[in-house]
């Protein structure tokens, strides 16, 4: 999975299929903003569940 960028924001999503929990580490430009937490189930998150998580990170912060 690759970064997702959103008006000058870029979304660096990681995860670990042992904890089964991940992070969507926010930037904005070069600048580290803030980590999104989030679990999982399965081998690895799906897609919809990352980008619903960067929509909603979006409409909260007016992005």
């Amino acid at each position: 999975m690759g970064a997702i960028e959103r008006s000058g924001f870029r979304f660096v999503p990681e995860y670990s299929v042992i904890q089964q929990n991940g992070a969507i580490h926010v930037y904005n430009r070069e600048e580290f903003i803030e980590e999104i937490q989030f679990q999982f189930a399965g081998k690895f998150p799906e897609l919809d569940q990352i980008e619903d998580l960067v929509d909603k990170y979006c409409e909260l912060h007016n992005i």
